[in-house]
């Protein structure tokens, strides 16, 4: 007998071997017809696997967590089936799931262009349509290798020749097209739907090797159904309208240039902006009993190479050579290579070793403000969400392991309040374990790892696993924030490593008198202050808070003979502590709303001849028609108390439900 359980805990038994699409049409009709797939103590499988042996198992409907990326799989299948049918020629090579949706790379002579799409799409749907059923082989090396080259898939038959000789090859075959694939997939190609849509075409390489066949990428989007689809769609019709690079130029905060790709000219309302960010993490910094560092911004590679670092990271790495300095100082010139700095950990270690440290000195914070250099490739760079030059909100906590705890519980509220006050209440954690390529010992790892895991559970906030995906010295808890709009943003994180302290040398004197090893927790909470202005800019449609906008207020004149008037309010205003600017020009008022409306300017102070006589402001307050008329001490006293930092009060309430 084989013995099925199921999600509910209810037990199902069979007499042999069963399906998945069989166990779900002994449960029932209609879910039978909804079957996507079927998950086996946690594995995904195509429906048709058959399961002989006890087991729990799921039947994977469209509404399953896994579904999406199923569907996303079988579509890029889809759309590489209708490609070769349309044009003729055209050679595969990979077809994966990415977040939102799916893309295929393809190698044919005439490049495919946006006109394309809607033709795709119709054949896409005839694929559909037809109802092709999917099915799963396994295929010799030699009879995989001779299928691709009889019909011109040299670079299918040659990936084929680097798949691992004790590995299988599955083709997966859809109708009379077929690829090799892994898997899984749907039971046909109706299970799809047609919830999709196909949105840009850009290059790629064969491998990912500059130095190979260049590639035509075409992307699209897949979703369980098309009011998904549509709400996706409209979510992108909105990022459009609000992109940072766009209202960056509107609002003239900053600028970017060729000849300096992916670094940022920050002009002086954008770097107000910046100072007000960083001045207010600064003074949270300054109340948790952090202390702020400096450190150098190029480094002798042989600290990279003590650190890890050269051997993980060399190749993002920006490094410089000074041959009076090779002349100097060593005889080797090969020696005397500097990089500058990718992080700062490695710096944040050389000063914990300074001067002799002992446990009553811990736990230590080191902060900085650190700017970092990291070579990031062209096609990756956007805006100022992904730059090769950018500050990181660094820190670094020095501490005993019994104090991982206490620091990290601590580090979590921190960055649930700072969030907060900037208007982030929505967020997520993801615990990130260890990667494939990665510094120390399995058993280091089994430490690091459940010593955040019990810091995590104690700040009580819920989280999913990211496997691989830690740093490659220690694991992680990476934060998610959400925006207005529903999308999601990587920012803070939190690293618990025990491998940096032992390959630099690092140790303070405990209560036996004894030198031992401290923790390193490395930690930010903006992660790069550039992305994080990025996405206030987008979550606010550049509207931001008053408290936050790097021009709060403008004083405009109606008529010429209330310029004094207009300076004087200026001035109580800029004395009261808010940004202020005077527009005294001779224009039309009308003229001069539009014009600070389209600068995202929060607040207009209008002032005419009546309110000079008055002593008189007319408020008007960005994206409404009405006008307020105040006196101008209630006015002063009003704004000065809208533009007051909210020093994590807002934030305080929300991580309190948290801890």
């Amino acid at each position: 007998m084989i013995h099925i359980t199921l999600p509910d805990g209810s037990r199902r038994s069979y007499d042999q071997p069963v399906s998945g699409d069989e166990i779900a049409a002994s449960i029932g009709k209609g879910l039978a017809r909804d079957a996507l797939a079927v998950k086996i103590d946690g594995e995904l499988k195509d429906l048709a696997t058959v399961i002989d042996r006890d087991a729990k198992i799921e039947i994977v409907t469209r509404k399953h967590p896994d579904a999406l990326e199923l569907l996303r799989h079988d579509a890029a299948h889809v759309l590489a089936e209708a490609v070769q049918e349309l044009y003729p020629g055209t050679q595969i090579t990979f077809g994966p799931a990415i977040e939102n949706g799916f893309y295929y790379d393809f190698v044919r002579d005439e490049p495919f262009t946006p006109e394309d799409f809607l033709k795709i799409e119709q054949r896409m749907r005839e694929i559909v349509d037809r109802d092709e059923k999917i099915t799963r082989e396994i295929w010799s090396r030699d009879e995989a290798v001779r299928w691709f080259k009889d019909h011109g898939e040299k670079y299918k038959a040659e990936w084929v020749l680097e798949i691992p000789k004790d590995e299988e090859i599955s083709i997966y075959r859809q109708g009379s097209w077929l690829d090799m694939c892994t898997g899984p997939h749907l039971p046909s190609t109706a299970k799809l739907g047609k919830a999709f849509k196909l949105m840009k075409v850009s290059g790629a390489y064969w491998r990912g090797d500059a130095n190979n066949q260049q590639l035509q990428r075409v992307y699209g989007t897949a979703w369980a159904d098309e009011k998904q689809l549509q709400q996706y769609l409209t979510m992108l019709e909105e990022a459009e309208k609000r992109d940072h690079r766009r209202l960056g130029k509107e609002m003239n905060l900053f600028h970017q240039q060729e000849e300096a790709a992916g670094m940022v000219f920050w002009h002086p309302k954008g770097w107000t902006l910046y100072r007000t960010v960083e001045n207010y993490l600064r003074g949270r910094l300054d109340q948790s009993g952090y202390v702020e560092v400096k450190t150098p911004q190029l480094v002798d590679r042989k600290l990279w190479e003590a650190s890890g670092h050269w051997e993980k990271f060399r190749e993002n790495m920006y490094l410089a050579e000074n041959e009076a300095g090779l002349k100097e100082y060593v005889a080797d010139p090969s020696q005397r290579i500097f990089a500058l700095k990718p992080m700062n950990c490695p710096c944040h270690v050389q000063i914990f070793n300074q001067g002799l440290k002992s446990y009553r000195d811990l736990p230590l914070r080191l902060a900085e403000f650190g700017s970092c250099h990291r070579f990031e490739p062209g096609g990756a760079l956007h805006g100022i969400m992904r730059v090769r030059n950018f500050t990181q909100d660094d820190a670094h906590i020095f501490c005993t392991e019994d104090q991982i705890t206490a620091e990290s519980v601590d580090f979590c509220r921190l960055l649930l309040e700072v969030y907060g006050d900037f208007g982030f209440t929505d967020v997520a954690v993801r615990f990130a374990d260890r990667p494939l390529k990665r510094a120390g010992t399995d058993a280091i790892w089994d430490k690091a790892e459940a010593a955040l895991k019990y810091a995590v559970e104690r700040a009580q906030l819920p989280y999913t696993m990211a496997p691989g995906e830690g740093a490659f010295y220690g694991p992680k808890l990476e934060f998610h924030l959400k925006d207005t709009i529903g999308r999601s943003w990587q920012c803070g994180t939190l690293q618990v490593d025990f491998v940096l302290p032992e390959r630099l040398d690092a140790n303070y004197i405990a209560e036996d008198g004894q030198k031992h090893r401290p923790v390193m927790l490395h930690r930010a909470i903006f992660g790069s202050m550039e992305r994080f202005l990025g996405i206030l800019i987008e979550n606010h449609a550049g509207k931001l808070p008053l408290w936050l906008a790097p021009l709060q207020v403008v004083v405009a004149t109606i008529t010429d003979d209330s310029r004094s008037y207009a300076e004087e309010v200026a001035g109580a205003l800029r004395a009261a502590g808010l940004r202020v600017e005077t527009d005294a020009r001779n224009e039309k008022i009308n003229y001069k709303v539009r014009e600070h409306s389209l600068a995202k300017v929060p607040v207009l102070a209008v002032v005419g001849k009546r309110e000079a006589e008055k002593r008189e402001v007319a408020l008007r307050r960005l994206g409404g028609n009405e006008q307020e008329v105040l006196a101008l001490d209630e006015a002063l006293n009003r704004l000065k108390a809208e533009a007051r930092s909210p020093a994590g009060k807002s934030g305080a309430a929300l991580a309190a439900g948290a801890f």
